[in-house]
């Protein structure tokens, strides 16, 4: 026999199937009916015929004989028994499920039996009732027929007599008319009027021309009167616009051709939309908007015409403010303008919705307010340059002690608190909640960074002009052309270049601070050009042009003094010169511009940050102090001998460790007035290199070079380096001497004494 193990599992489950054949056996029903498709015993259904015998004890065609002998045949004892046990097991189940199911509806079955008890009880009587009832029914609508029928006839004459009343009343009002007109136009009720004269009108087409021709002529000649007064008011520019407006409704009542009066009317509206402009305190933006409504409901076709004043309008209004950006006005200002503008706009757009006005304002706002940071910026850097400009035009008078310190701390203070004060200005734009600040708020973010970005950069270039050099001077190049050091003063390219130095280290650390805590957020700009303010790169380019301006001063400052170096080598004749007697007078000049750079670096520049000792220079100190040409002197008299000592002296040079002279040049006073002094040093080496001298020149080149060994001890205490040099231009004079015999130390010593002491009579004015 072929098993059933791999057949589908029936609809429902074991639970429900057996829940419904309980119910079916209670109700007598048939088990069939709840379940599958009944198959009949005595012709099963092909479905039945394919069950297995063993799983057909819930059908209807079960067999038992057939069931116990299969389960005979293919079960052994042992299984026999577990059967039984599954099979009692299953029929307690089933009584214990039955017995529930009893007592579960038992409350309800005794429900259902009173409730039918109580029904039989209620409809006893009802139907006397109502045949009562209709038997009431039925007597009034007889009696209600004859109501009817006796007034039947009087009715009819009530009718008759009401309609009569309404036509004598009506008549009644034709006649009345002309007097109820003239009453409307003294009290100046045309749209009672006008609506009364409606209303008569179709009696007046039907009858006018035989019972009711007086009345309609007399009707029509005030109507005239109302015409005309409804004109002279159209036309009167005192009455307002809602009178005129009306008017015109009242005229188009009565089929008065209006539309001639279009052109001349819009003319009017632009007149007073002009005045609005010009003077806005003559009317409100409420007034404009009842205007334009009126002049809708007067002309539905002037709806183009209306925009193009609309946008006339607040183009206009907005040219205005623009006007008033070249003059720098407050923020707060600025945006109530704005924001006024706006919410008028948003009033029109209630009345003329296709116009646009509110994105046309927004745009509108949005470009303003970009020009007025960006001409915040620009101003800004206007009174910047006014302070350095100040100092330029200055520079050329005699400034006293504390001027230089004051024009530069004034210039810092105008970077700074500038700076600071955009900020705050700008920090109202984004202040509120208002519908227009809320769109535009992280655009005006992305300009304040931008603009920052933008300024530092443009206030950069503008430092360039005014020291009146190219960004693309390169700094190792030491010419600059000479007409632009007599124009430059010298002190303004030292001021810009302290003034980077200020700007990279103070304010735009505080600018970055001050964006990140009032200015964060943006993102409008787009991110494929980055950030829009990079503090990094500016601090950059400021650290660069400082560096610049300062080599820039320095290469000023030597070329001035080599001009008067190269003047003072240049005139005498060397080879001839006599004996010297006092110290040269281009050493006082030289000491004189030394002055002034010491002047100028010491109210500008911090104070010593770094001092040069002897333990700095990588040379010899040795080398450096010693003096041969003191040793010569005292051989005087042996040419010989003091030839040899040169060539001692030039072969020790080539085995002396080299000295660092030129070394990076910080913004301290120490440094830039050193490297001003080495320069000048250097360049006096070269014009002496330049000239053939005889035995005095080169005393007095010796005397000189003596004399300011001592003097120059005040400017900087880098002695090494400077003995350094000015033996350098001893050494190139002796090599360019024919008879190269020093003085001898006391004549030397003499006459710098004399020097001094005349100095020292002289006073502080030298």
């Amino acid at each position: 026999m072929a098993t059933t193990a791999g057949a589908p599992p029936t609809a429902m489950d074991e639970k429900a199937r057996r829940t419904r054949d309980l119910l079916a056996s209670f109700y007598n029903t048939d088990p069939a009916a709840a379940g599958a498709v009944p198959a009949s015993p005595a012709r099963p259904s092909p479905a039945a015929s394919s069950v297995s015998p063993l799983e057909s004890i819930n059908s209807a065609s079960f067999n038992p004989d057939v069931y116990m002998d299969v389960l005979v045949q293919q079960s052994n004892l042992e299984g026999l028994l577990q059967g039984h046990v599954k099979m009692a097991a299953e029929i307690k189940n089933l009584d214990t499920d039955l017995q529930m199911l009893v007592y579960e509806n038992y409350n309800k079955f005794i429900s259902a039996t009173d409730t039918i008890k109580r029904m039989k009880t209620n409809i006893v009587g009802m139907e006397t009732n109502m045949e009562q009832l209709l038997g009431k029914i039925t007597s009034v609508q007889s009696r209600s027929d004859t109501v009817n029928t006796s007034l039947f006839n009087k009715r009819e004459n009530i009718e008759k007599l009401h309609r009569t009343r309404n036509l004598l009343r009506k008549v009644q009002f034709i006649y009345d008319l002309p007097t109820r007109l003239n009453k409307c136009i003294k009290a100046e009720a045309y749209a009672d009027a006008v609506k009364f004269f409606t209303g008569a009108k179709p009696i007046f087409e039907a009858y006018g021309d035989s019972s009711f021709q007086d009345c309609k002529k007399a009707s029509e000649e005030a109507m005239d009167i109302v015409i005309q007064h409804l004109q002279a008011k159209l036309y009167s520019d005192s009455e307002p616009i809602e009178a005129r407006a009306e008017a015109v409704v009242l005229l188009k009542q009565l089929n008065f051709p209006v539309d001639n009066l279009k052109s001349s009317l819009l003319e009017k509206l632009e007149d007073c939309l002009l005045n609005f402009q010009n003077k806005p305190t003559n009317a409100s933006i409420g007034d404009i908007s009842k205007t334009f409504r009126a002049y809708l409901i007067i002309f539905p076709d002037s709806e183009r015409r209306l925009i193009e004043l609309a946008h006339a309008l607040f183009t206009n209004r907005y040219e205005t403010v623009r006007e008033t950006l070249k003059e720098r006005i407050p923020s707060t200002d600025l945006l109530a303008i704005l924001r006024g503008l706006w919410e008028d706009a948003t009033a029109i757009d209630e009345v003329i919705p296709e116009a646009a006005l509110p994105a046309f304002s927004l745009e509108t706002t949005r470009d303003i307010i970009k020009q007025h940071i960006a001409t915040a910026f620009l101003h800004l850097q206007t009174e910047i340059s006014d302070v350095l400009v100040r100092t330029h035009s200055t520079s050329n008078e005699k400034l006293e002690e504390s001027q230089l310190q004051t024009a530069m701390e004034k210039s810092k203070i105008k970077v700074s608190q500038g700076c600071i004060d955009l900020l705050q200005e700008f920090h109202h734009l984004i202040d509120g909640d208002t519908e227009l600040i809320v769109k535009l708020k992280d655009l005006i973010i992305d300009w304040v960074q931008e603009g920052f970005q933008d300024f530092f950069q443009k206030l950069d270039g503008h430092f360039h002009l005014l020291s009146g050099r190219s960004k693309s001077f390169s700094q190792e190049s030491n010419s600059v052309d000479s007409v632009q050091i007599d124009k430059i003063p010298t002190v303004l390219v030292l001021m810009l270049a302290q003034l980077c130095v200020f700007i990279e280290q103070t304010t735009i650390p505080k600018v970055t601070e001050d964006l990140a805590a009032s200015f964060s957020g943006g993102g409008a700009r787009s991110y494929e050009y980055g950030p829009p303010f990079v503090p990094g790169e500016i601090c950059r380019l400021y650290r660069s042009s400082g560096e610049k301006f300062l080599h820039h001063y320095i290469n000023m400052k030597t070329q001035k003094i080599s001009k008067l170096l190269n003047k003072r080598f240049s005139t005498p004749v060397w080879i001839k010169h006599k004996e010297p007697r006092e110290v040269n007078m281009f050493v006082d000049l030289l000491l004189l511009e030394f002055n002034g750079v010491v002047s100028e670096v010491k109210q500008i520049l911090p104070g010593l940050i770094r001092r040069h000792r002897h333990s700095d220079s990588t040379g010899s100190t040795t080398s450096s102090r010693s003096n041969p040409m003191r040793e010569d002197m005292l051989n005087r008299s042996n040419t010989t001998r003091t030839r040899s000592q040169f060539l001692e002296n030039h072969l020790a040079k080539l085995f002396e460790q080299k000295m660092e002279i030129f070394t990076k040049v910080e913004y301290t006073q120490e440094s830039v007035i050193s490297a001003v002094l080495k320069l000048c040093l250097k360049s006096l080496q070269e014009f002496v290199r330049l000239q053939t001298f005889n035995r005095s020149g080169f005393q007095q080149i010796q005397l000189d070079m003596e004399f300011l060994k001592s003097s120059l001890k005040e400017f900087i205490d880098d002695e090494a380096a400077i003995s350094f040099l000015l033996k350098e231009v001893n050494n190139a004079a002796h090599e360019r001497c024919l008879d190269p015999i020093p003085l001898e130390a006391p004549i030397l010593d003499k006459l710098i004494n004399a020097k001094l002491a005349k100095i020292k009579e002289q006073g502080p004015n030298v």
